[in-house]
């Protein structure tokens, strides 16, 4: 285990080839004397940050042997830290899991014992066996070059090629792998081993093949992958971004304390959007309420910020108001609307009951 690729200091991958120029092999072939940890390993997390290892951590507790692959090359003593370093994160976020009763304190060595740490010597190894491979290098194009570089020169032709990238477009990053129909982002949520969602951005040449692969696998693990386009922010850091803004405007401006947005968010936004996607809620409340309540905002408070989109106004043109009149954003057609309608107050209720917040119905009369 290591963390090398993914920290902010000291962890780039170096110099390497323009885009479109013939990638050189970054790493040279591993030495036959030495036995390279994690052989043969379906999964590779190149750069081991901390994004590396919380991809790592979730392979491992799903029964999965996984490469954790450092690819600079580094004198004995430094790497013997690193290697410390990651061994030391790793098992405390499972004995962390052991102490939120997610994991027995047995599985902890057996669980880290299938991340298997692999220096940049032994690389090519590594990236020659994986089917599966997650790019989780710092967030430069010079860094994700030469690890691509790395990962063209010793990948497996059939190998699904991924960046964990938060920032850089699908499309941009495809013109740095060999075989772009095998490449997509792949966005985790941190931590990483413990957050269901990833999402997965294709480009135009993504194979339809390759994606439900990726999907598979990804669900093989527990995980709940989404698809999205080549769009900045993917799905939820795009939303997110939006709600984080407005909650540090309204503090800036007065409107409510920190403490109290927080509340408000934890305990009333939050406990709905569990319960229902943001366009399933559109669809839930009615196109034509979120239309008035836009128009009011924009109007009150800033129009460019609160404007609704043209597709609302095309839908109350058309009659899809949502839940009320069977279509909008989803298709209700043939549902049980009472059943589907009982079915959101029961999440509604569970996550209220888990925080303490549902009180029984009163026996008396008050006043």
């Amino acid at each position: 285990m290591s963390n090398a690729s993914g920290s902010s200091a000291g962890t780039g991958t170096g110099p390497s080839p323009a885009a479109g120029s013939a990638a050189r092999p970054a790493l040279r072939a591993a030495r036959t004397d030495a036995e390279p940890p994690a052989r043969g390993a379906r999964f590779a997390a190149v750069g081991a940050g901390r994004m590396g290892r919380g991809i790592a951590i979730a392979f491992a507790y799903a029964g999965h042997r996984i490469a954790l692959v450092d690819l600079l090359p580094r004198s004995a003593e430094v790497l013997a830290k690193l290697r410390a370093e990651v061994n030391g994160e790793v098992r405390a976020s499972l004995q962390g899991l052991v102490a939120l009763g997610a994991l027995r304190a047995d599985q902890v060595e057996v669980v880290a014992a299938r991340i298997g740490f692999v220096a940049a010597e032994h690389a090519p190894v590594a990236l020659a066996a994986a089917e599966l491979l997650f790019e989780g290098v710092p967030e430069t194009l010079d860094a994700k070059r030469s690890a691509f570089a790395a990962m063209n020169a010793h990948g497996r032709a059939d190998a699904i090629f991924t960046s964990t990238t938060s920032s850089i477009l699908v499309t941009q990053l495809a013109a740095l792998v060999q075989r772009p129909e095998r490449f997509l982002n792949m966005h985790w949520l941190n931590p990483a081993y413990l957050m269901p969602v990833v999402e997965l951005s294709t480009h135009p040449g993504t194979s339809a093949e390759v994606l439900a692969r990726t999907k598979a696998l990804m669900e093989g693990i527990g995980k709940l992958p989404v698809v999205c386009g080549p769009t900045p922010g993917y799905i939820v850091p795009r939303l997110q971004a939006l709600v984080m803004n407005e909650a540090a405007r309204m503090v800036q401006e007065g409107a409510a304390t920190a403490e109290e947005i927080d509340k408000a968010t934890r305990y009333g936004m939050g406990l709905r959007f569990a319960a229902l996607g943001v366009v399933e809620f559109i669809d839930f409340g009615g196109i034509d309420i979120l239309h008035h309540a836009s128009r009011e905002m924009s109007e009150s408070v800033d129009a460019a910020r609160y404007a609704a989109p043209a597709i609302v106004g095309r839908m109350i043109d058309q009659g899809h108001l949502g839940l009320k009149t069977a279509s909008g954003f989803h298709d209700y057609a043939g549902r049980d609307i009472a059943a589907y309608r009982r079915g959101v107050l029961q999440r509604v209720l569970g996550q209220l009951q888990h925080a303490g917040l549902w009180r029984a119905a009163a026996e008396q009369t008050l006043d």
